[in-house]
């Protein structure tokens, strides 16, 4: 710890972090600037219409509106727990519609976005976190698989999950989400090494939002993570996670090269978690409030609200639209969550097969008979 004087922000030294090996970051692909300017890259070109910049917007904002919600609603006791998208909106929406119709994602438990945009009801991904189910949305008719809180293993599963497709002869590919933290689980570099060896169709999306949990990204990487991918033997790419049209065309071109029997592509979408990790985290002990307001000046959603203002593609009556829609949401976010009913105690048997098993069965007679044993008993 290193103190200089009485009002001075102390945080954990990092280790090596200012070491003259460690390479110059390299630049991001970028069209849409912080400061709202349409820019071209040689490699990425997205045509979108006004109505597209439009919706996209209405994306970034929405999400946003649930994600305030959500952390209100733990802070007042509601949920048990729950991982702010805050600052990320743009990766994910941006990641979301770059999907088709058949591609399927396999999602952290942070990707409230992506969510959003395969069309999970907001109710649903907070009951999860309510404790009232483990998720109440269907993954099949989404193309959205269940959270997963194990670190890394949605990537094992989305690239068996790519493998079938393949075999299959499906034209669709898989989105595996992860984040900077874990690039340094095994799960995650494994799912890696099968996805190259079959050229499997998956896009690994990696969300670098700088701290794994607490540790920030020097501690785990010497080079940009998206240069890893080499190693592995297939592309890298690293964009401007806050720029969500730059998100839409990287990851698009990549999904669109995993269906044509190209293999994977790793993407870096280098961003920023503008809150804690979860609602259980108090992220002013390991970083800097310098540091956040930094990143304030790169917000996803105040660059889109001035691309549209200085095109004239959106004005005044639309953004209020957009609001008041907020609005709406997020009245129906805490009706809806505050109402939900517990499920009773059986609701425990329904989901473990398909199809009851003879011990299953048994194991419920004993759970409704030793509840039904305190009716009327004054307990």
């Amino acid at each position: 710890m290193s103190v200089s004087s009485a009002t001075t922000e102390m945080v954990d030294p990092v280790p090596g972090a200012a070491a003259p090996h460690l390479p110059q970051q390299p630049d991001l692909v970028q069209l849409l600037s912080p400061e709202g300017e349409r820019l071209e890259h040689p490699e990425y070109s997205i045509d979108v219409s006004a109505e597209e910049l439009r919706d996209l917007y209405r994306d970034l904002v929405l999400v946003r509106r649930w994600d305030v919600e959500a952390t209100a609603l733990q802070r007042q006791g509601e949920l048990g727990i729950w991982a702010s998208l805050l600052g990320q909106e743009a990766a994910q929406i941006g990641a979301g519609r770059a999907m088709a119709a058949e591609d399927t994602a396999f999602p952290t438990y942070r990707e409230h976005g992506v969510a959003w945009t395969r069309g999970v009801d907001p109710l649903h991904v907070i009951s999860l976190f309510r404790g009232v189910d483990n998720g109440g949305w269907d993954p099949v008719a989404t193309r959205f698989n269940l959270y997963t809180v194990v670190i890394g293993a949605q990537c094992l599963h989305a690239t068996g999950y790519a493998m079938g497709l393949q075999r299959d002869g499906a034209e669709s590919a898989t989105l595996a989400f992860l984040g900077d933290g874990a690039t340094s689980q095994g799960e995650v570099n494994e799912a890696m090494i099968w996805a190259a060896s079959f050229s499997a169709p998956v896009v690994f999306f990696c969300q670098n939002n700088q701290y794994a949990i607490s540790v920030p990204l020097e501690r785990q990487s010497r080079v940009p993570l998206y240069q890893r991918a080499a190693g592995f033997g297939f592309p890298g790419v690293r964009v401007d996670g806050n720029d969500v049209l730059a998100v839409l065309a990287v990851t698009r071109a990549a999904l669109a090269a995993a269906r044509d029997g190209q293999g994977p592509t790793f993407i870096e979408a280098f961003t920023y978690r503008m809150g804690a990790h979860t609602t259980s985290d108090d992220p002013t002990r390991y970083r800097l409030a310098s540091e956040l307001e930094e990143w304030k000046l790169r917000d996803p959603i105040a660059r889109v609200k001035a691309y549209l203002s200085r095109t004239g593609v959106a004005g005044p009556e639309f953004f209020d639209a957009v609001e008041a829609e907020a609005d709406e949401l997020a009245a129906r976010i805490r009706s809806g969550t505050t109402e939900m009913p517990d499920p009773p105690g059986t609701a425990m048997f329904d989901r473990v097969y398909a199809e009851q098993t003879p011990h299953l069965a048994a194991q419920q007679a004993q759970f409704e008979a030793y509840q039904a044993s305190f009716e009327g008993g004054g307990h």
